[in-house]
């Protein structure tokens, strides 16, 4: 299968009413783990690559892991930069081989956001390659508190940038550990009738699945990108892999083991996303 671009992926989600998971990766085994559980539910998928993944992996080296798995697989799949913070940052994706790049602005002033995004939206598009942005600022569980976003300023943002997916805050965080929280309904339905793109959650972890769901299939909210939850379960099955066997050294046998419980759990991400017929 031919390797992806957002738009692709996302133009059909929003039609046909279902939603893709924008899937954190930080390593080989987890990249893995993902579009096998793609494969298995055959639904596409958008491998991710934050700022902590791009810290420990130059982008080089991550646009060739994006690329080889996308290639060999069944199902589309996204090579997407998360959380791009500068132009050259995003520059290098696209040269490194992504086909999605975001940039995130949105700790800037509206205008300044909106110009940095339309610059590197033109860039990416002259390149073939999709552009998610933000408006507003999702905070951090236990970190920096979110600013939700303002719907008239969704609406310019949209307009002006020309991206192909939108960010906003609605009472989503990062790195939530737990599902006690949710989407603001009314403040979605306000941005959804001034705009017509489609529409991305960050810090997908923190939403109740039925929730997540529910929006897959009645909103224009088609991409939540899922982090946490997924680590948790890489976490716990490396520390169940180790328990098992404390003289094992061998580090491809004991990230072997993490494979099956991730593309368990990646599953059963996917199919919540899912439209009601399938």
């Amino acid at each position: 299968m031919t390797i992806a671009t957002l738009e692709e992926v996302l133009k059909p989600a929003m039609e046909s009413g279902y939603a893709v998971a924008g899937l954190v990766s930080l390593g080989w085994e987890d990249m893995r783990a993902y579009v096998c559980a793609a494969e298995e539910e055959n639904v596409s998928i958008i491998l991710q690559a934050g700022p902590s993944c791009r810290s420990h992996t130059p982008l080089p080296i991550l646009g060739k892991m994006f690329t080889h798995l996308a290639n060999e697989a069944s199902v589309p799949v996204v090579a997407h930069l998360d959380h791009g913070y500068t132009e050259e940052e995003c520059k290098e994706a696209i040269q490194c081989g992504f086909t999605s790049v975001m940039f995130d602005g949105s700790r800037l002033p509206l205008q300044e956001n909106i110009d940095k995004t339309a610059r590197i939206a033109e860039l990416a598009h002259a390149a073939a390659v999709s552009c998610e942005g933000e408006i507003g600022f999702v905070g951090y569980s236990d970190g920096e508190q979110s600013n939700g976003t303002n719907p008239s300023e969704a609406r310019k943002f949209a307009t002006e940038t020309k991206v192909d997916a939108m960010a906003i805050s609605v009472g989503n965080v990062h790195l939530q550990k737990n599902k006690e929280g949710g989407l603001d309904l009314a403040k979605i339905r306000q941005i959804e009738d001034l705009t017509a793109i489609p529409l991305v959650i960050h810090g997908g972890s923190g939403v109740p699945v039925k929730q997540r769901s529910y929006l897959a299939r009645n909103s224009k909210i088609c991409k939540f990108n899922i982090g946490t939850e997924l680590r948790m379960t890489f976490g716990e099955a490396l520390r169940n892999s180790l328990r098992k066997d404390l003289d094992q050294f061998d580090r491809v046998q004991i990230l072997t083991q993490t494979h099956e419980p991730l593309v368990k759990a990646t599953r059963k991400v996917l199919n919540a996303f899912k439209p009601e017929n399938r």
